[in-house]
């Protein structure tokens, strides 16, 4: 029987330890959700390898809004690589454009080279792209390990099509990696291909924060919705996940 691999992105010391509990894989390591991740805390992966015992990748992009970076930028990012590294990373996670839209690849040939051959994804900058069947093959041959993607559209689901004729085009040459608003339906049409190997799912959700005394009417977070709230992971997700993917 083959087992699909669940790796999870987690913002959060606690989300990622209730990950890794319920059973997750491997965790995606980020921070400030609100963009979508970006560069964690180095504090927080030192602490992880000594608590969790699975492979933690790690997310290196030094801020939000687009993927095109300058020179500047570009030297962060490998020197987070190095000290990532430093620390136990057991992967990275990055994609850098050009301003046209295309990969960069020189600049993302600097973060493969930095990463000492511990394996690369190339995240969710592919569903930018324009050519993306096209962006494939220049992946694949810059030496990354996977492609983070929901099919260039907002949910796995409305970008399922492109999806499948992905897993078709990369066969074994580098690992298919579905995610963003993943359903159960979602993993069992993708796995009829015989190619799935790997998902991504966050199985968040946020709790009420446990401090008394709060002042109602301060507004410290741009998303009025989770004021107040901390993110974390819904175990009785991760649960019926991890169950259901046994069953497959």
């Amino acid at each position: 029987m083959k087992n699909i691999l669940l790796e999870s992105p987690v913002y959060t010391l606690e989300a990622a330890l209730l990950a890794v509990e319920n059973g997750v894989d491997r965790l995606e390591l980020c921070a400030d959700f609100g963009e979508g991740g970006t560069t964690p805390s180095l504090g927080l992966l030192k602490v992880l390898k000594s608590k969790v015992n699975v492979p933690i990748f790690v997310m290196i992009r030094p801020r939000g809004g687009d993927f095109v970076y300058s020179e500047l930028e570009i030297t962060v990012m490998k020197e987070d690589v190095k000290s990532f590294l430093s620390q136990g990373a057991d992967g990275f996670v990055f994609g850098i454009l050009n301003k046209s839209g295309k990969v960069n690849q020189a600049a993302c040939l600097q973060l493969i080279q930095a990463a000492e051959g511990k394996p690369c994804t190339f995240h969710r900058a592919f569903d930018v792209l324009e050519d993306k069947k096209g962006a494939l093959e220049e992946i694949i041959q810059l030496g990354f390990s996977r492609i983070l993607t929901s099919g260039g559209e907002n949910s796995v689901m409305e970008g399922m099509p492109l999806i499948l004729d992905l897993l078709m085009q990369a066969r074994d040459r580098v690992v298919i990696l579905p995610g963003g608003g993943l359903m159960l339906q979602d993993i069992a049409d993708l796995n009829m291909t015989g190619l799935l190997k790997e998902i991504h799912a966050s199985c968040k959700q946020f709790r009420p924060s446990a401090m008394e005394g709060v002042n109602d009417h301060l507004r410290l977070s741009q998303m009025e919705e989770t004021e107040g709230m901390v993110l974390t992971v819904a175990p009785q997700l991760v649960e019926e996940l991890v169950v259901y993917l046994k069953k497959l």
